[in-house]
């Protein structure tokens, strides 16, 4: 892959979009190289479905262990959310 070069002044107007294209790139200022841009290799969709199921599997085996039945996660559930929205409602 070929390291684009962009000046320092257009390469800050423009971060976000450099930052979301991914291309290494090679930062200059009068013609000079300052320094080198080098994104992060982006985790594929495979690898985060992978890891929320791995999550949800590790949350399955603690539900087990803590003996607590689906009705009762539900009903804690909703006493939390319950307990935030008036939280919400009493701090506007």
């Amino acid at each position: 892959m070929e390291t684009e070069k962009i000046g320092m002044r257009e390469f800050r107007e423009n971060l976000a979009g450099y930052l979301e294209a991914g291309r290494p790139l090679a930062i200059t200022r009068h013609g000079e190289t300052l320094g080198f841009f080098i994104p992060a290799q982006k985790k594929s969709r495979k690898a985060e479905v992978e890891a929320m199921r791995a999550a949800a599997r590790e949350l399955d085996t603690m539900i087990a262990a803590w003996g607590a039945s689906e009705d009762e996660l539900m009903q804690e559930y909703k006493e939390i959310r319950r307990t935030s929205r008036e939280k919400k409602r009493n701090a506007g």
